[in-house]
């Protein structure tokens, strides 16, 4: 682990801290059931984004111009800001063997997964894993489903060789040949049986942007928004339910009943974490295989594999100073919720007029029923967070996706059919959709929130709004493609 902390930056953030109130005083795939996009052991090629043709509406691709993201939420402190610059350093810095990395992981950063179209959001264009396989002496073989032009990976077994459930993330690389990993031998998995048998699902980075404003929404808020415009959404079929999240066990079949916590989880594709921290110390853990103060034991204990001191990463509690204090999934989580949400474009693409139309008929087609607009924050300790205004355009809720999304896994009380509504500010420089990155096209991923039908009972929540959407003019649905290509 790198720990990004010196007295330098404790002065200058009580300076900073000085300023800022002397400133003050003056004024965050795989089809398992219907493989239709996949060849046994490759992936899909994203759709490229298409070029209107025959007035047929089309998606107007990743949106140029600034990032519009990455920046510091408004009104932070002084000090606030330090441990957000600190937090960013630890999360684009890349990890090696004596930091703990490993001994199977994905990729050795934060950043490296989450960079577009800054850090924090989300699989970048060029594929970072890669060149990772091969880093430091590494003698790994990149699979047939990582591509330097596809997104960042992790796969995950749907069931085991007995056929019980399996759910959990089985990392691509190892720490075999790396500098400072002598002696240490690991097999990669075999991937190929398994995607012969279609028994491997693939996630992507989601972004983090706004995260800590999504992070103070009041559950209270979530079910009441839940229970609102009933009647639309039974015509339309969609239901959609908290992911309720408890401490202890995710993975498949493990429901999450536990009496002593009852509240709702929002992070993850499944909405199956509860908060940023736990976000953070679970993805050290499995993406990086880095032991932390929340994840202490490791994934893999082979004692030839071992370079590092277990947890590798644990509270300094003889520092001298605040920042020498953090652990690094204090500072991945502080990083991420001081982070401002994406900002929208007024005019890009498409113009001002036809932004506003396809923000009108998102809703009236009922795609706002799953994608809600906005929240507002709860009372919080850190004032910038507090009585905020959130803008995502999620419900937070999980919802059956029917067998076209489906992937086989269970997290929380998430089934294998359902999905937490992807929030969707920040979706107009978006360049990979879906859970698994199966598509670039921005019309491709629409549709494919419709499967399955009624008659089989197996129809995804989504079907009607996605009728709703085919009954629109070209210009209507252009409009609409352009609203979301705005946020």
């Amino acid at each position: 682990m790198r720990k990004i902390v010196s007295s330098l930056l404790f002065v200058v953030a009580v300076v900073g801290l000085f300023l800022a109130q002397i400133d003050l005083a003056s004024s965050f795939g795989f089809r398992r059931f219907n493989p239709g996009g996949f060849n046994n052991n490759t992936s899909p090629s994203p759709s490229p984004s298409p070029t209107p043709t025959n007035g047929q509406a089309a998606d107007p691709g990743v949106r140029g111009g600034g990032a519009g993201a990455g920046d510091t939420i408004a009104g932070l402190s002084g000090r606030q800001i330090a441990f957000f610059n600190q937090g960013k350093q630890d999360f684009n810095a890349a990890e090696d063997v004596p930091d703990g990395l490993g001994p199977r992981m994905n990729l050795d950063s934060c950043g490296g997964c989450h960079s577009q179209p800054a850090a924090g959001g989300s699989s970048p264009a060029l594929n970072p894993q890669v060149a990772f396989a091969n880093k430091d002496g590494g003698t790994d073989v990149v699979p047939a489903f990582v591509r330097a032009n596809g997104p960042v990976r992790e796969a995950r077994f749907v069931k085991n060789p007995d056929g019980t459930p399996d759910g959990g993330v089985h990392a691509i690389f190892t720490i075999t040949g790396r500098t400072g990993a002598n002696g240490c031998t690991l097999a990669q998995p075999d991937f190929a049986p398994q995607l012969q048998n279609n028994n491997v699902i693939f996630r992507i980075p989601t972004p983090t942007f706004g995260t800590g404003l999504m992070e103070m929404i009041p559950d209270a808020a979530i079910a009441a928004n839940q229970k609102a415009n009933v009647t639309q959404k039974q015509n339309l079929g969609i239901k959609g339910r908290p992911n309720f999240q408890v401490n202890g066990r995710t993975i498949s079949g493990q429901t999450n009943n536990n009496g002593n916590d009852g509240t709702i989880a929002r992070f993850g594709w499944k909405a199956q974490n509860k908060s940023m921290l736990l976000f953070s110390g679970e993805a050290y853990n499995v993406e990086m295989g880095i032991s932390n103060d929340i994840f202490q034991t490791e994934r893999e204990e082979n004692a030839a594999c071992q370079f590092a001191a277990v947890p590798n990463d644990v509270q300094n509690m003889e520092a001298g100073n605040p920042f020498e204090a953090t652990t690094a999934i204090q500072n991945f989580s502080n990083f991420m919720r001081f982070l401002a949400p994406p900002t929208p474009s007024t005019n890009t693409p498409g113009g001002a007029t036809s932004i506003s139309n396809g923000r009108q008929l998102f809703s009236s087609t009922g795609c706002a029923l799953c994608h809600t607009p906005s929240f507002t924050t709860s009372t919080s300790t850190v004032a910038a967070l507090s009585k905020k205004t959130v803008n995502l355009y999620s419900d937070l809720l999980v919802h059956d996706m029917g067998p076209g999304l489906a992937d086989g896994v269970s997290q929380g009380q998430a089934g294998p059919t359902e999905f937490r509504s992807a929030p969707l500010w920040g979706v107009g420089q978006r360049i990979f959709f879906l859970h698994d990155g199966r598509t670039t096209d921005l019309v491709r991923a629409i549709h494919e929130h419709r499967s399955g039908s009624a008659t089989q009972n197996n129809a995804s929540e989504a079907n009607g709004v996605i009728n709703n959407f085919d009954n629109l003019g070209e210009n209507q649905k252009q409009d609409l493609l352009n609203f979301l290509r705005s946020l």
